[in-house]
C-alpha cells in the first residue's frame, strides 16, 4: 500500500511510518515540523520507499500519484504544546482534518484519524466506553484540543455518511516510548527527565489522578491493526458508532495513580529526587482508563509490553539525551 501518513515526523507518526516500512508499504509523510523532528526519521530517509514532504496540511494537500491509505496523526499532542500553540491545534483539527478528508475522497483511499481519549474530557465515567460522550469544558484552557478532536471525529464521520469513505477513529489513551521529547510535558517524559537530572519529581493535586499507559510498539500495532481490517460480517447489523468505521479505544486498561508512577520512576532510575506537590491545573482529568473490549473483539488486539519493561526501555533513551544531574 501507499499510504500518506501526516504528522509523520512527530513521536507517535515516526513509530508509525517504521512499523509500515518494516511491513513493506510506501510511506508519504507530511510534516511542518512544529512539533514534530526530522531526526525521528533520519533512520529511514534513505529507504526508497520513504518520501518526506515539508508541508503544513491545514493549506491544500497535493499529493502525486495513487494513495491507499491516508492516516492523519498531525496536531499538537500534548499539553505544552496545545496549550503553547492554541490557534495552531485548533486549525489542525478543523482544516487540517478537512484537508486530509479532502486527499482520501479525491484518491478514494481509506482514512484513519489519530483522535484521543481527551475527547471524554474530565471524565464522569470510570473506566471510559467508546459510547461515553464525555465530559468536556469547550472554553476552558485544554478546550483547543479536546474540541479540535471531537471536531475532527464529527468531520470524519460525515465524510463516511455522506460520500461514502471508508472511515477509521484511533482513540488514543496516553502512549509512552523512545522519541518523546524531553520538552513535551507529558508525565512520563517530565518524570523522567526530572529523576535523571537530580530534580524534584513534580506531582500535581494530590497525586491520585489515574492514568493509564500503553507503550508505543503495543500503540503502533493496533493502530496498524485497525488500519487493515476489512469492513465484513462483523459489521453488518451493527449501528455505525459500534463498528470498525467509528470510534475505538486503543490503550492499556492497567490503571495507575501519577504518584505511584513517580515513585515507579525514582525506583527504575536510582535518583534521590524527592517529590515537589504542586496545584492541579485547570480541567485536568481525574481518572483515565479504557474500555478495549471493542478492540479486542474487532482486532484481536491487547496490549503486552508491561509498564516496568516499557519505562525500562524510555529511561535508556533518555538518558542519551539528558544529562546527568549532580547529587
Amino acid at each position: 500500500m501507499r499510504i500518506v501518513v501526516t504528522g509523520g515526523a512527530g513521536f507517535l507518526g515516526s513509530h508509525l511510518s517504521e512499523r509500515l516500512l518494516a511491513l513493506g508499504h510506501q510511506v508519504y509523510c507530511l510534516d511542518n515540523l512544529l512539533t514534530g523532528a526530522r531526526q525521528n526519521i533520519v533512520a529511514f530517509e534513505g529507504n526508497p520507499n520513504f518520501e518526506f514532504h515539508l508541508q503544513d496540511v491545514t493549506k491544500t494537500i497535493y499529493v502525486e500519484g495513487p494513495v491507499d491509505a491516508v492516516m492523519h496523526f498531525a496536531s499538537p499532542a500534548s499539553p505544552a504544546d496545545y496549550l503553547r500553540l492554541p490557534i495552531q491545534t485548533l486549525k489542525v483539527g478543523a482544516l487540517g482534518t478537512h484537508n486530509a478528508l479532502g486527499l482520501a475522497k479525491a484518491k478514494q483511499a481509506r482514512f484513519l484519524l489519530a483522535s484521543t481519549s481527551e475527547v471524554y474530557g474530565d471524565p464522569q465515567v470510570n473506566p471510559q466506553p467508546e459510547d461515553y460522550w464525555g465530559h468536556v469544558n469547550p472554553v476552558g484552557p485544554r478546550g483547543v484540543y479536546d474540541e479540535a478532536k471531537r471536531f475532527a471525529e464529527a468531520m470524519t464521520l460525515a465524510y463516511h455518511r455522506f460520500h461514502g469513505l471508508d472511515t477509521r477513529i484511533a482513540r488514543i489513551f496516553n502512549t509512552y516510548g523512545p522519541r518523546m521529547r524531553p520538552d513535551d510535558g507529558r508525565v512520563i517524559s517530565n518524570f523522567i527527565v526530572q529523576a535523571l537530572q537530580g530534580e524534584d519529581l513534580t506531582v500535581f493535586g494530590d497525586g491520585m489522578q489515574t492514568r493509564s499507559f500503553c507503550y508505543v510498539s503495543d500503540l503502533v500495532d493496533g493502530l496498524v491493526r485497525l488500519l487493515l481490517v476489512e469492513a465484513g460480517p462483523q459489521d453488518e447489523g451493527v449501528p455505525l458508532l459500534g463498528g470498525i468505521h467509528g470510534p475505538i479505544n486503543l490503550g492499556n486498561p492497567g490503571e495507575i495513580t501519577v504518584r505511584v508512577l513517580a515513585e515507579k520512576v525514582l525506583e527504575l532510575t536510582g535518583s534521590s529526587s524527592q517529590i515537589e506537590w504542586r496545584p492541579l491545573p485547570d480541567d485536568d482529568p481525574k481518572r483515565r482508563c479504557p474500555v478495549i473490549a471493542r478492540a479486542d473483539r474487532l482486532l484481536g488486539w491487547k496490549p503486552r509490553v508491561p509498564l516496568t519493561e516499557g519505562l525500562s526501555a524510555t529511561i535508556d533513551y533518555f538518558r542519551g539525551l539528558v544529562t546527568p544531574g549532580l547529587d
